[in-house]
Formats: C-alpha cells, sequence, structure tokens
C-alpha cells in the first residue's frame, strides 16, 4: 500500500478495531453513551405541553444528533462517522432498547423505549456471542458440558 493513501474500513476494520484487534469495551462505551442521550431526549417529554404526538416527536434524535453528542463527550481517540454511529444504534435497535423511524426527507430518527416484555432465555444464551463457537462440538475440549460461559449462563 501507498504510503499517501488511507486504508478502506474493508481492510482496516473501521473504528471498532485496533491492530486487529476488536475493541468490545469500546463499542459497550458508545453504546451505553448513545443510549444514555436517547434517554434524556425522552425525559424531555415531561416539559412538553403540545400534547401526546408533540411530546413523542421531541423525543426522537437523528443519527447526527447523536454523533454531535458523542463527539462532544470526546470519549472517542478515533475520528467517528455518523455512518458509525448508526451502526451503534442499529445495535440499540436490534437489541429492542430504541425504535427507529423514517424522517421526511428520508434520515433515520431513534428514541428510547422500554421493552415491554423481557427477552426470552433464547437469546441470551452465550453460544450466540461465543467467540469460539466454531470450535465447540462433542469432542475435545472445547464443547457446552466444559464451557465456562454455559455455567455462568445456568448459574
Amino acid at each position: 500500500m501507498l504510503f499517501n493513501l488511507e486504508p478502506d474500513r474493508s481492510v482496516t476494520g473501521g473504528a471498532w478495531y485496533c491492530d486487529q484487534d476488536f475493541e468490545a469495551e469500546f463499542v459497550d462505551v458508545l453504546n451505553q453513551q448513545c443510549y444514555r442521550y436517547l434517554q434524556q431526549k425522552s425525559e424531555n417529554i415531561k416539559d412538553c405541553k403540545g400534547g401526546p404526538i408533540a411530546a413523542r416527536n421531541i423525543s426522537y434524535a437523528s443519527s447526527k444528533d447523536v454523533w454531535k453528542f458523542i463527539s462532544e463527550l470526546g470519549i472517542s481517540k478515533v475520528q467517528l462517522s455518523v455512518e458509525d454511529i448508526e451502526t451503534i444504534l442499529d445495535t440499540l435497535l436490534y437489541d429492542g432498547k430504541v425504535e427507529r423511524s423514517v424522517a421526511l426527507d428520508g434520515s433515520y430518527l431513534y428514541r428510547a423505549i422500554e421493552s415491554l416484555l423481557a427477552a426470552p432465555g433464547i437469546v441470551r444464551i452465550p453460544c450466540g456471542v461465543c467467540p469460539v463457537l466454531r470450535m465447540c462440538n462433542d469432542v475435545g475440549s472445547v464443547n457446552a458440558k466444559k464451557c465456562v460461559y454455559m455455567k455462568e449462563w445456568l448459574e
């Protein structure tokens, strides 16, 4: 690679990787801070006097608003893009912590929600996030009977 070219995100892994290592703690902190910002926005509805629809509308935040909040916090050593923040917001969406709506201009708006039901046990099973899942089988040292993550989950 030439010295004056910036490598593509598909090569470097983007903002979530440092020296080919996934920065799980960094992603967790961003997850928490994005969710906290959206929760703060949803707390503003208590002061709204314009009715339920106006209150609902002010609880939404665009990904650009969340990006600006994260940038002002200064918790990232790397320059994050709006697309990076949208990736984090999508994980919150998949976790059922936020909902997404489409604005008139086609951009996405997000707001924090309270889940009516707890996540079912199958969703919280450790196999879904296990780093050695591909090596797990009946024969060998990596199996469900000896799994540390499984034991912790069952307790």
